[in-house]
């Protein structure tokens, strides 16, 4: 199956996750245990339209890529993202953001914020087309597909650092699986809080607003500097999912 796409006149191969990168973390093991491997979603990594945009969004230290999940189930698991968190900013106690934007379909955003032996914070962010994403400091995240549509959404992610997944690794996924009948526990984590659920949530000052094409602030890169210096920021984003 040919799942390349084209972004800036040029032809993109996906770094494809399959199921077998996935094992620690699907809810349904009876149904893993005789599925077959096979591709679950696509990441389109570091796109750009022109070569005068690659050279500002390195010069930012930032990233633009595409993630395509399919429609599907994992057993009795909608399908999802492996999950992972950011690391600290150095010469801080502060974590990396990341942005999402919802390009087609719909997507169920489940955060978590761990302490050293429990959750403590549990939020779902249910997205559509158009719809802004921001991850905050400290979240470890996951992206659901939870309808019937192929989810297409896209990501600004500082460069500066490399995603941790071990942590949901070694609980066996999030604090919550997405279900057909809904949220269940994760039996793994010694507790965590109950689900709160927030809208998208618009950042008008960083240029963040729903329905307009967030790859367009390549053209005013300094409203992304919350992506690299995050702690300049919290103001703003200490309001995201309060």
């Amino acid at each position: 199956m040919d799942n390349k796409i084209t972004f800036g006149g040029k032809k993109h191969t996906p770094n494809v996750r399959m199921l077998s990168d996935m094992d620690e973390v699907v809810y349904d093991r009876k149904w893993l245990e005789n599925a077959e491997d096979r591709e679950l979603y696509y990441m389109y990594r570091d796109l750009y339209l022109t070569e005068d945009d690659h050279t500002v969004i390195s010069e930012y230290d930032l990233r633009y890529d595409i993630t395509i999940i399919p429609a599907g189930m994992l057993g009795d698991e909608y399908i999802k993202t492996a999950g992972h968190f950011h690391p600290v900013v150095p010469g801080t106690i502060i974590a990396y953001p990341e942005v999402y934007q919802v390009l087609e379909g719909e997507a169920t955003y489940l955060l978590q914020h761990d302490d050293s032996t429990d959750v403590s914070d549990v939020v779902v962010i249910r997205a559509s087309k158009g719809d802004i994403v921001v991850i905050p400091p400290d979240y470890g995240h996951i992206t659901i597909n939870a309808s019937s549509e192929d989810l297409k959404m896209a990501n600004w992610v500082c460069t500066s650092f490399s995603s941790i997944y071990r942590p949901i690794q070694e609980k066996a996924g999030a604090a919550y699986y997405l279900l057909k009948d809904g949220f269940v526990r994760n039996p793994s984590y010694n507790s965590a809080a109950e689900i709160r659920y927030v809208k998208p949530r618009e950042l008008p000052e960083f240029g963040l607003v729903h329905g307009k094409d967030m790859y367009e602030l390549v053209k005013d890169p300094e409203k992304l500097r919350f992506l690299t210096r995050p702690q300049e920021f919290m103001g703003s984003l200490s309001r995201l999912i309060s």
